[in-house]
């Protein structure tokens, strides 16, 4: 196990100067903290959308489309995804633009950008805002983990294809049953409209359709199933609804410098319109609490990382990475003791 170390994540360093680039965007912007989600935009509509663009154009045959399509794929599914989604999750929670910019330009990300990145038009918002941020992964939650053996890979597996399947209609619902209109509509409206217009370019261009818009849809729901199934693998079944016990930190990882401090999951839920910059000093600031409800934080390793340990059940690895806040624990065995029950199967 670790002691608490000094944090190496994401703050906010003030600036005083800008380059005419950055004053340009913070005419249109709330923060200027911001700004590193401009710089990502700006580079996405350099380097992803014109290859979009062109892998459904006939300039390309044979064995070089296929090299662009393999470029593509890789740039926007491997290097961006993470940093994309993680991103538009922080504009989900935080009004990023001035009130006459906000809509618009929200607006545009969500229907224009987001499906380049697997990301049905407003599915995202209407699941994460209007049920998982109001549920905190409790019974209800269509994307719940409380149900599953969480360090099964047999139950990640039902859990994704069950969330594959019948999440929209789980989620629709739930935001019917509480007559949250607009977000039903919204929900529903994104994922047809988005799964018409698949069909309809498949009959313009079937292999740039699967390569741009199918395939990375299927991929970015397993990817998010993925996170949220880490992020709350760790439940305390007396109490499935505090905070604290339902969910996981981790910190000093490279990760959090690429996805925007993702890795403060704990953070996220007791303050979710907080700043991304702001929370490893609001982590700090809460340690004793996180210590005194024996909150499973882990220094230097990310989901994927938690992900697998939990799936080939070392603990020991789990353990080795683990911080003794406070000397919250006598010893290892009890540490991985509380693991092990932390895992285990909540009947909803």
């Amino acid at each position: 196990m670790k002691v608490l170390a000094a944090l190496t994540d994401p703050a906010y360093t003030p600036r005083s100067r800008f380059n005419g680039y950055e004053k340009f965007w913070l005419r249109f912007m709330n923060d200027k903290r911001d700004l590193p989600f401009i710089r990502l935009l700006t580079v996405i509509h350099l380097t992803v959308l014109p290859l979009a663009v062109l892998l459904f154009t006939s300039l390309l045959s044979g064995w070089m489309w296929w090299a662009v399509a393999a470029l593509y794929f890789y740039i926007a599914q491997f290097y961006f995804k993470g940093r994309f989604g993680l991103m538009f999750h922080c504009l989900c929670h935080r009004k990023t633009f001035r009130p006459a910019y906000q809509q618009p330009l929200h607006n545009y990300i969500t229907w224009i950008i987001c499906p380049l990145f697997g990301h049905a038009p407003e599915s995202y918002f209407s699941h994460h805002m209007g049920m998982h941020h109001v549920e905190n992964n409790n019974g209800e939650d269509a994307s719940s983990t409380m149900n599953y053996q969480r360090d099964s890979l047999r139950s990640f597996f039902a859990y994704f294809f069950n969330f594959l399947f019948l999440g929209f209609k789980q989620t629709f619902q739930y935001l019917f049953a509480r007559k949250r209109k607009k977000l039903y509509t919204r929900l529903t409206l994104g994922e047809w409209v988005f799964i018409f217009f698949c069909i309809g370019m498949c009959f313009v261009n079937l292999k740039a359709t699967l390569v741009v818009y199918v395939v990375p849809f299927f991929f970015a729901r397993f990817v998010m199933m993925l996170g949220n199934w880490t992020q709350h693998s760790f439940i305390d079944n007396s109490d499935p609804e505090n905070i604290y016990t339902n969910s996981i930190n981790c910190i000093n990882t490279p990760y959090n410098h690429i996805c925007w401090n993702d890795g403060y999951h704990i953070v996220h839920h007791l303050r979710p319109g907080m700043h991304y910059t702001d929370m490893p000093q609001e982590f700090l600031k809460r340690k004793d609490d996180f210590a005194r409800q024996k909150a499973i934080v882990f220094d230097g390793i990310h989901y994927l990382h938690v992900f697998y340990y939990l799936m080939t059940k070392q603990y020991n690895k789990l353990a080795d990475n683990l911080v003794n806040l406070n000397n919250m624990f006598d010893n290892r065995e009890q540490a991985i003791r509380l693991m092990k029950e932390r895992t285990q199967k909540i009947p909803v």
